[in-house]
């Protein structure tokens, strides 16, 4: 049956794709951002991880402001890499499992009631592309079967927090229902803090971000009422993104073993990375 062995927040910040594919990794501005990646992929390839659900919001890439669906999952055998207007990427097409994802899809509506647009086409962007191949190997082809969930943090109105705690419930509920053996990690993706555009442009805040990922960790009921304008008015417009780091916590128990973390912030965004085991799943 399923079971999710691992929860991971991470940062997308598309910079880290550039710096990545430049194979900057050893660069000083650059070296610790990525050795803050590697501990937690040992973790995860020693966890034997098959399946990654990469909760990330799409940045025009396959949806623009005039659709743009909430939520969206992707339910096909593979996902094409997209151009985000600097060429495609050397990577290999993001590897899906159509079953486990219609799985998903059945289970996240029809038990959970959740509305979500099934696409058995997705393009993929730097959401889900930056922490991707940090977590997982991908030479020759990837070690993981990905299930792309696009949420919508661009066009307001936006999903309130507590509406990404309750996604994460329903996966969690749908992965524990599969009768196939998968080893799941549930990936939240966006932020840290960071605004790139108006007068607060280059706003960071590394106590919040700090306290963000002490709460997402330790007491994670306490963010899902925080509303949409003071995330905005901590981290930067643009850290409204965080929200998507609920829909991972939301999938894990209460009590974690917290493996990993790391922090940085070098340039115009907070980056950071958490890795939690769920003690319950750990214990079974």
């Amino acid at each position: 049956m399923g079971k999710i062995v691992a929860g991971v927040g991470s940062s997308h910040v598309p910079s880290i794709g550039s710096a990545f594919d430049q194979k900057a990794q050893e660069s000083p501005e650059w070296k610790p951002l990525f050795d803050g990646y590697k501990p937690a992929k040992a973790w995860l390839k020693e966890k034997e991880v098959t399946h990654a659900i990469v909760i990330y919001n799409d940045h025009g890439t396959d949806f623009f402001f005039d659709k743009c669906p909430t939520f969206a999952m992707g339910a096909a055998e593979e996902y094409p890499i997209g151009d985000e207007g600097w060429g495609i990427r050397d990577l290999p097409t993001v590897k899906g499992d159509l079953d486990f994802s219609w799985h998903l899809a059945n289970s996240i509506i029809g038990e959970s009631e959740f509305d979500l647009t099934i696409c058995q086409e997705m393009v993929m962007d730097h959401g889900l592309l930056v922490p991707l191949p940090l977590l997982f190997d991908f030479e020759p082809d990837w070690g993981v079967k990905t299930v792309p969930l696009h949420v919508n943090v661009l066009q307001h109105p936006l999903p309130t927090p507590n509406r990404l705690w309750q996604l994460g419930q329903a996966i969690r509920k749908a992965v524990e229902s599969y009768p196939e053996d998968a080893r799941v990690a549930v990936i939240g993706t966006g932020g840290l803090s960071h605004q790139l555009h108006g007068n607060r442009f280059g706003h960071m805040n590394e106590n919040w971000d700090q306290e963000f990922l002490d709460m997402i960790e330790d007491d994670p009921k306490k963010l899902i009422d925080i509303p949409h304008d003071v995330w905005m008015e901590r981290g930067g417009a643009e850290s409204v993104e965080m929200i998507m780091w609920l829909g991972m916590r939301g999938a894990l128990t209460q009590d974690v073993n917290k493996v990993h973390r790391s922090y940085y912030m070098p340039m115009l965004t907070g980056m950071g990375i958490t890795v939690m085991e769920d003690k319950v799943a750990s214990a079974a």
